[in-house]
């Protein structure tokens, strides 16, 4: 592996929030299933678009307007070729993640969702891959199925066969859990799932910055992930959609530049990508997202997952050290994501410590309230790792945890 990626401290150096110190110690982040920090790159791209080439794009004929246009469409280009998708034009910008499955929601939904019909979810989804869905099926009097999870925190495969049918709409499904850190086995699922005609969108909120994603090696019919939690801007985010159900979707919102002509007897709207990208989009964010993904191409998204793996497989060892804690999610196949709980202990309590200490995690449900049910936790500890933490700050965290659960119990 690269010595460089594998000390992290290279890394870290590319990232200015990080070199900042909280209640006197050097801050350790280790939030970034929440967001990630942002490098020099695309904190110096943001600052540079706004003070050179800020316009609003596609319909102006002055040269900022199409230095603009010519930067958001190369973003564009090389998202499209970052996921693999076949046609840049399969790449539609969105707010993040969860604007992405709320377009493919409503719009299905008022597409081709009726009474009878159902739509399959699991019981390790974000809530934003849950309300949408449950709103589109109590509007058309459709059914939530939902994929039931082992004690290990994995899909029970047998039990998803069971509710594929001809009658279900779509499959909506998590790449990577946020909470237990679950890596879905979502190829299979595609395939299984396309044996009846049903689309596929996969939620890779949590993956597409730590696994490598080929949207067409996969067969996916829609992908969704964020900006911000993949060392870019937050605020932006991308829906991939196949060019064929991007065609049959009626548009999510109506405004400029997704139309054609508008008269007030009948609208023509665009082509694709236009048709769902209504209004004045997050211009800047667009843009700058090419240089997160040009930040994670540089490192080798490879790369980035077996350091990842190993500071996952450290970090368990840790942690397991210490009495009373358990990990709750221990599926065999994870990406860097510990959620803890100790019995006694309130996970909020924990939090609280540990930032005095300089440790940023993240305690409470995560968005994924079933998963607390499911196990009987009111929430969990969360360090979620990327790739400028190190080894270093994985044993501060273990050793941190000691104490704090020493002092609460």
């Amino acid at each position: 592996m690269n010595e460089y990626l594998y000390k992290g401290e290279g890394v870290k150096a590319q990232f200015p929030a990080l070199k900042q110190m909280v209640y006197g110690k050097p801050l350790i982040y280790l939030d970034n299933g929440a967001t990630t920090q942002k490098p020099y790159s695309v904190i110096n791209a943001i600052s540079s678009y706004y003070q050179t080439i800020n316009s609003n794009i596609h319909r102006g004929v002055h040269s900022l307007s199409q230095k603009a246009t010519d930067a958001y469409e190369v973003s564009r280009n090389a998202i499209a070729a970052f996921i693999n998708a076949s046609k840049p034009s399969e790449v539609i910008f969105t707010k993040g993640t969860t604007d992405g499955i709320n377009l493919v929601a409503s719009t299905l939904a008022a597409l081709d969702l009726r009474q009878g019909d159902s739509v399959i979810i699991s019981n390790m989804e974000h809530h934003s891959n849950i309300v949408p869905w449950q709103m589109v099926c109590e509007h058309y009097k459709a059914q939530l199925k939902v994929v039931p999870i082992s004690e290990e925190g994995e899909l029970l495969l047998d039990e998803y066969d069971k509710l594929l049918d001809e009658r279900v709409k779509i499959v909506s499904i998590s790449y990577i859990s946020n909470t237990l850190g679950t890596i879905n086995p979502v190829k299979e699922m595609i395939s299984r799932a396309h044996k009846f005609g049903v689309p596929v969108l996969i939620d890779a909120a949590q993956a597409v910055q730590h696994i490598p994603i080929d949207v067409q090696d996969l067969d996916c019919d829609f992908l969704a992930f964020s900006g911000h939690k993949m060392y870019g801007p937050t605020g932006i985010g991308v829906l991939y959609g196949k060019e064929e159900w991007l065609n049959k979707l009626p548009p999510y919102q109506g405004g400029g530049d997704m139309i054609k002509s508008v008269c007030f007897e009948k609208t023509e709207y665009n082509e694709l990508p236009f048709k769902f990208e209504a209004g004045t989009p997050n211009i800047e964010g667009a843009i700058v997202l090419k240089e997160a993904v040009d930040f994670i191409a540089e490192l080798g998204i490879q790369n980035i997952a077996a350091f990842e793996q190993s500071l996952l497989e450290y970090a368990t060892a840790r942690v397991l050290e210490i009495p009373g804690l358990r990990i709750i999610g221990t599926a065999k196949h994870k990406t860097s994501v510990l959620s803890m709980f100790v019995d006694g202990v309130h996970p909020y309590d924990v939090g609280v410590l540990l930032d005095k200490m300089g440790i940023a995690v993240r305690t409470g449900h995560h968005c994924t309230e079933p998963i607390m049910d499911f196990y009987r936790v009111p929430g969990t500890i969360r360090a979620s790792f990327a790739v400028y933490n190190t080894m270093e700050e994985v044993d501060k965290l273990a050793n941190s945890l000691q104490k704090a659960i020493t002092m609460l119990s």
